[in-house]
């Protein structure tokens, strides 16, 4: 899809990846909504981007896995700049760590990096496929297709999105609807910088397999790699491109490469203020 004079919706937008999406698509000619649960720092990011984009921004406050907050963010879309053609489920926490996790932290992460994908959908998908035409982008992470050494819920709750990414691309990918997954490693983002942060050792393995796996890229650089790969309708974007030898080996030989997950897990434990 080519973003110009397209309107999207980015969730989780007011830092990282989502801002940097937010800049990415109003400097290619796309008219953007910018949200987030932090409403100041939504705003901040649509104030930036009105500088050079007055007429093409706007910013909204809110939870994006909460179904009546999509739906008036939809509605107020619609009504300020017409109907949705992009959505990007950006929005996502790191959960809780280990098998501590409480119930509370595991529903955090399903609610916010899976069933908000699957709510925002729900309310965008039916009226794509009578336009015959509409674009949804999730945010996963090269956990979910890996795993993240660390956090049980951080990893389950990525997978989950991957999955719902191929369902929705597979059952809808012939009527018009486009779909991508973006699986990054590490990007410098506040969910790397103190979201794996908790003083703790699992906190802190986590941190560590994330910067020490491949390059930390900047969110900007993600951001052209997602609408490039918008543009050419591919499903799955690895700003890391060694994502995909990872992902052969796992396939080719699952123990083997779960033997060597567990001896990298070893490894990272025993360096230094680990």
């Amino acid at each position: 899809m080519d973003i110009s004079g397209k309107v999207a919706i980015v969730t989780g937008s007011g830092a990282g990846i989502g801002a940097a999406l937010a800049r990415r698509l109003a400097a290619g000619g796309a008219r953007v909504v910018v949200t987030d649960l932090d409403g100041a720092a939504a705003e901040r990011v649509a104030t930036e981007i009105a500088v050079d984009h007055p007429d093409s921004v706007i910013f909204s406050a809110g939870d994006a896995a909460d179904e009546a907050t999509l739906r008036d963010l939809i509605a107020r879309t619609e009504a300020e700049f017409g109907p949705v053609d992009l959505f990007f489920a950006n929005a996502g926490i790191a959960g809780g760590l280990g098998l501590d996790s409480t119930e509370e932290q595991w529903n955090a992460a399903l609610q916010i990096n899976v069933m908000a994908h699957v709510r925002a959908a729900k309310l965008l998908v039916p009226g794509w496929v009578e336009r015959g035409s509409g674009y949804f982008v999730t945010t996963a992470s090269a956990a979910g297709l890996l795993t993240q050494l660390g956090s049980a819920p951080y990893s389950v709750s990525k997978h989950g999105a991957v999955a719902f990414a191929e369902w929705l691309s597979v059952t809808y990918g012939g009527k018009g609807i486009g779909v991508s997954c973006l699986c990054p490693m590490g990007v410098q983002t506040a969910l790397l910088d103190t979201g794996f942060s908790a003083g703790d050792k699992s906190a802190e393995l986590a941190a560590r397999a994330v910067r020490t796996a491949g390059e930390v890229l900047d969110p900007a650089d993600v951001a052209d790699i997602v609408v490039d790969a918008v543009a050419d309708g591919r499903f799955l974007i690895l700003p890391h491109p060694q994502v995909l030898e990872f992902y052969r080996h796992k396939g080719s030989d699952y123990d083997r490469w779960i033997l060597g997950m567990r001896r990298y897990q070893e490894a990272l434990l025993a360096a230094d203020g680990v």
